[in-house]
């Protein structure tokens, strides 16, 4: 019996190239005996609708787009309650996520370990009843991911992110913020945050590999104090850059669930994604929550 598959597409992410290649990846699919499915994105939110609307009827989805796709593709398999394997084919400007996983940068070699490769379980975030597949972040260059415009993304890519955080930089804003982990608690003024699953966070801060696992069940606490002096920025700096997190500056935590105390105005981004602040959030880990093909 063939094996039914619906592809998503986001037409605008990236350099566009999903489009470019979409009648190859079908073609790819057909050849392996699939039943091809095609829907196409043309406003935020879209993808995760499709999924909610259809899903049902298919054995596997494919995401061909950026995180902020994924996102919504998870978050709509996640909300309906199906259990169709995801594939994901980046095509997006940063693609974090997909370098996390290993997914080839290449369409086409995505493309075929859709088609052929394993399926693999992996976490997915809910942050106060939102889902997130990969970050959720506040602080210093937390606006660049969704304040860049598309147009710049696409035509700088990783770069674009920086630039528009450098802008940030004269006017970097601590925010005082409180964690309360299953095991701890801990509260300072921050510059930066992140609570993630995944090795590289908006092009610009990388964690070690050997410290992220993807379906262990904890995320990644990542937790930047604020300087008070030259000297403890230059140690902000060579901290992150050099991944060593036993450092005065850094507060780097696993937990499986936290609830954070925080100014209702501090902004976070989920996966790239503009989020609204709150006065309390709760974030949990929800083990083993979604099939993607790698």
């Amino acid at each position: 019996m063939e094996q039914k598959v619906l592809i998503i597409l986001n037409p605008n992410a990236g350099l566009k190239q999903g489009k470019r290649y979409l009648a190859d990846i079908i073609s790819l699919f057909c050849k392996e005996r699939y039943e091809v499915s095609v829907s196409i994105t043309r406003q935020s939110g879209d993808a995760r609708q499709i999924v909610m609307d259809k899903a049902a009827k298919f054995d596997r989805i494919v995401c061909i787009g950026g995180d902020g796709t994924f996102n919504e593709v998870a978050a709509g398999i996640m909300s309906s309650g199906c259990d169709a394997t995801v594939g994901y084919i980046p095509a997006g400007s940063t693609n974090d996520f997909a370098t996390s996983l290993n997914i080839p940068k290449s369409i086409m070699k995505a493309a075929e370990k859709v088609v052929s490769g394993t399926p693999r379980s992996i976490d997915i975030g809910d942050f106060n009843g939102r889902y997130f597949s990969y970050i959720a972040s506040f602080g210093a260059f937390t606006k660049a991911s969704y304040a860049t415009p598309q147009n710049v993304k696409n035509a700088l890519g990783h770069i674009a992110y920086i630039l528009e955080g450098l802008k940030e930089l004269t006017s970097i804003q601590p925010y005082k913020v409180r964690f309360e982990t299953d095991v701890e608690s801990f509260e300072d003024d921050y510059i930066f945050g992140a609570i993630s699953n995944s090795t590289s966070v908006g092009g610009i801060l990388t964690l070690d590999p050997d410290v992220v696992d993807m379906n262990d069940g904890l995320f990644e606490i990542l937790l930047v104090k604020s300087p008070k002096n030259i000297i403890e920025l230059n140690e902000c700096i060579a901290a992150i850059t050099s991944q060593n997190y036993d450092n005065k500056m850094i507060t780097f935590r696993n937990a499986s669930r936290v609830e954070i105390f925080a100014d209702p105005e501090m902004q976070w981004t989920l996966d790239g994604e503009h989020q609204s602040g709150c006065d309390k959030i709760s974030v949990r880990n929800i083990h083993n929550a979604l099939k993607i093909m790698l």
